[in-house]
């Protein structure tokens, strides 16, 4: 692993943490002393199928700008985030049919993990998700959330 700051070859880990679909390397550079976090993942070519029927590859990145908008502001820490989205990945990898799933069940995925965490990001994913347009359909979704 080359350091980023040096471009040293030799470093060594200092801390690794897995979560159910990355591992997390800390590292030290054994010349500059800096510190570098890696993470490593395992690709297995899941395709996602939208609304309209076409399909495209599955894309962790839109899971974490879904995520980040949800709980922006909230009491969230980067490692809790990446865990938090890694839960995610990991749920949608298992409920994918012939490497196939459908932006729906990633929806009702990214909803009950959300809802696990945070009850304030849920409801804020959720009216984007379910397109809440009036106070009925928040007060609906809340009595629900409370039950």
């Amino acid at each position: 692993m080359l350091c980023p700051y040096c471009n040293n070859q030799e470093t060594k880990v200092i801390d690794k943490r897995d979560n159910e679909s990355i591992t997390r390397r800390r590292r030290e550079c054994l010349k500059c002393c800096k510190r570098f976090t890696t993470y490593e993942k395992i690709e297995l070519g899941l395709w996602v199928i939208k609304k309209d029927n076409h399909k495209e590859k599955f894309n962790r990145e839109k899971i974490e700008k879904g995520i980040s908008l949800c709980i922006d502001k909230r009491n969230f820490t980067p490692e809790e985030t990446e865990d938090l989205v890694g839960k995610i990945e990991a749920r949608v990898y298992r409920n994918a049919k012939d490497k196939d799933i459908p932006t729906t069940k990633i929806g009702e995925i990214v909803m009950a993990e959300i809802k696990k965490v945070d009850k304030v990001a849920y409801m804020r994913f959720a009216a984007v998700y379910k397109n809440l347009d009036s106070l009925e359909e928040f007060e609906k979704e809340l009595k629900e959330l409370k039950n």
